[in-house]
């Protein structure tokens, strides 16, 4: 049983393609490789944290037939795209646990989850993580702060690879995707 790390997937959302300049040509392409790429790492007993925004700009039907396809246990930290879903309690159930924030231990770290970037979370000053998402690959002004907070990581779908991380690749990521993103 291991712990994986994902958020912004915007299964249905087509203009995200053009948004977040994702490598995919239109949404069906993109739901399928994503959940290809889930369902390849992710086991049954695996447990993913989705740090909002599942999905976006689709029928709550369509949204339910696609996280029911996902294997593993799954935790939602509501992003601001999830409320419309999560009014429907067959949407509710396809997750173990539904949340705006929590803290976790994960690998002996202290990590705090929320779909928001934040400067200041708690346990910061005694080492724990943030994790986050909802700026997806964006060189905002705002990534100009973040990206000199080593304890803060962007697990956007953009910055993963569209697949569920577990916490050493998510660190790796961010370092790679920092690295190669220098602000202006």
């Amino acid at each position: 049983m291991a712990t994986y790390f994902i958020s912004d997937t915007h299964f249905g959302h087509d203009n995200v393609i053009k948004h977040s300049a994702r490598p995919f040509a239109d949404i069906e392409e993109m739901n399928e490789a994503m959940i290809l790429n889930w369902n390849a790492k992710i086991r049954p007993d695996d447990t993913v944290y989705i740090l909002g925004d599942v999905c976006f700009k689709i029928k709550t039907e369509e949204a339910i037939r696609i996280v029911s396809k996902l294997n593993g246990h799954k935790i939602l930290i509501t992003g601001n795209h999830d409320r419309r879903y999560l009014k429907d309690e067959r949407y509710r159930a396809l997750f173990d646990e539904i949340a705006d924030m929590k803290a976790i231990t994960i690998d002996g770290e202290w990590a705090h989850l929320c779909h928001y970037p934040i400067l200041d979370w708690d346990k910061k000053f005694r080492g724990a993580w943030h994790i986050f998402g909802h700026i997806h690959n964006r060189l905002s002004a705002e990534y100009a702060i973040i990206r000199n907070e080593e304890r803060m990581l962007n697990v956007g779908a953009e910055i993963v690879g569209y697949t569920p991380v577990n916490f050493r690749e998510l660190i790796a990521c961010n370092v790679r995707f920092k690295a190669e993103n220098e602000p202006w």
